[in-house]
């Protein structure tokens, strides 16, 4: 590597006579950029250790650590980007999406095995329930990818991605319902309490209200019978990022059948496929500063809108946020350079936060009991051919709608995972945070649909 200094002083040359001097290496200096170039995750390598030196220190003086933001950040971003390395370097592990189920629930072993101390632990879970920081994620994802994505293919894919999901939803119901029952669960517990949970949107908006309807229903507690419906919705979730991780090594080996983050074969939703134009057809200059945190406003913005209808409208907030975003972008409501500025935004979020995040989800909301509870033979069984049938019908169908197999699959594949955070991990373990729109619509709504029809039958059967 080069010394600007010396190349300078090279060029004016030498004593008036033109000459020119050597370049000057520096060995070491060069060696300790290497060095620094060298990163876990994001972080570089001497950066990565003085953190560790620090956060140890800090714990091991005060017996504490903040829950301010920034020792909350560089505690998370050691921890996950560490996880994800070495799930990076595990053979056939790091296939199937290791580094996204390592950073996920090795924290929530370790929490449960007492090996994270309470001084760790306690300000990730203070800063989880304080900041809310998931639902400043969703929104950098979502209005990110949408505002930068081509208009066409928006449409297109919002319109063609309800066919493989009610298609394959309704199937995986017969299936999973068949093998559950096969495998001496019964008709009603394998229905109620494995297949629909697995399909209801995850967490907070899927099995919970789900559950609450149920003891609304049956006239039981809800606390027993979310206990029961609760390990079916963190499997299905484990299933899918396997599942994804799958598809997407697949789709390296035969590059036909995917898209890499687009889902349909015409147009183009690659974030920076198409330049930015401005209202005469000419090419936009590149993005500033001000045009990133304008992008990072409009997504709050559209994201408090969204909550507002939903304490209206009684629709859930991050449908909302995704109308909006979908209705703006189709409008031509924001400029050329917005929309490039919010593509930066999806860049940052996808590449810097979902590892961190992961593992805060994984200290905080995987508790461990409920993992290993899960793991029994049936349950596990009657979980994987539900989930293998949903994709694996989405993959089919989306051959005839004109969308790439393995995103479509993967998309619909977010229909059994935890939400939002569910979301995020599937399609970080596939790497293709891009298509976080469609998967929305197949978590937000896909759930809505599924506990709606599986309480009105219900109610009609108990």
């Amino acid at each position: 590597m080069r010394d600007g200094l010396s190349a300078t002083a090279a060029q004016g040359g030498q004593g008036g006579q033109g000459a020119t001097s050597p370049v000057q290496h520096h060995p070491l200096r060069d060696l300790w950029w290497r060095i620094m170039d060298f990163r876990v995750g994001i972080v570089p390598l001497p950066v990565h250790l003085v953190l560790i030196a620090a956060i140890v220190t800090t714990v091991l003086t005060t017996g504490k650590l903040s829950a301010e933001l920034s020792p909350i950040i560089a505690l998370l971003a050691v921890c996950s980007f560490t996880c994800m390395e070495i799930g990076q370097r595990i053979p056939i592990f790091r296939s199937i999406g290791g580094p996204v189920i390592l950073v996920t629930f090795l924290p929530s072993w370790l929490v449960f095995s007492n090996v994270l101390p309470p001084s760790v632990v306690t300000p990730i879970v203070a800063f989880w329930k304080q900041s809310n920081f998931l639902y400043l994620f969703i929104p950098g994802i979502i209005v990110g990818s949408i505002l930068s994505m081509d208009r066409k293919v928006l449409i297109g894919g919002f319109v063609r991605i309800f066919v493989p999901l009610a298609i394959g939803s309704v199937l995986a119901g017969l299936v999973g319902t068949a093998v559950g029952t096969m495998l001496g669960m019964g008709l009603f517990h394998t229905v109620f309490f494995v297949v629909i949970p697995v399909m209801s949107g995850g967490l907070g908006e899927g099995v919970i209200p789900l559950t609450i309807g149920y003891s609304e229903v049956m006239h039981q507690a809800a606390g027993d019978l979310l206990a029961q419906a609760l390990p079916a919705v963190m499997l299905g979730n484990v299933c899918a990022i396997v599942f994804s991780g799958v598809l997407n090594a697949i789709g390296k080996r035969y590059p036909a059948l995917t898209g890499n983050g687009q889902l349909m074969r015409t147009g183009s939703d690659d974030l920076g496929a198409h330049d930015a134009h401005d209202t005469h057809g000419q090419p936009t200059k590149g993005v500033d500063a001000t045009d990133i945190a304008a992008a990072g406003m409009i997504a709050v913005c559209l994201y408090f809108v969204g909550m507002l209808a939903q304490s209206t409208l009684g629709l859930p907030g991050p449908v909302m946020m995704l109308v909006l975003a979908v209705a703006a972008k189709i409008g031509f409501i924001f400029s050329p350079k917005l929309e490039a500025g919010a593509g930066v935004v999806y860049k940052f979020f996808a590449t810097a936060v979902t590892y961190p995040l992961l593992f805060a989800i994984g200290v905080v909301i995987t508790p461990w009991q409920k993992v290993v509870a899960s793991f029994n033979v049936p349950t596990l069984v009657t979980i994987i051919a539900t989930v293998l049938t949903l994709m694996a019908t989405a993959f089919i169908v989306a051959r005839r709608m004109n969308m790439h197999p393995i995103d479509a699959a993967i998309v619909v594949g977010t229909h059994s995972g935890m939400g939002g955070t569910g979301d995020v991990a599937i399609l970080t373990a596939a790497n293709r945070m891009r298509l976080m729109p469609f998967a929305q619509i197949a978590t937000r709504i896909g759930g809505a649909i599924t506990i709606t029809l599986s309480l009105i039958v219900l109610a009609r059967i108990v």
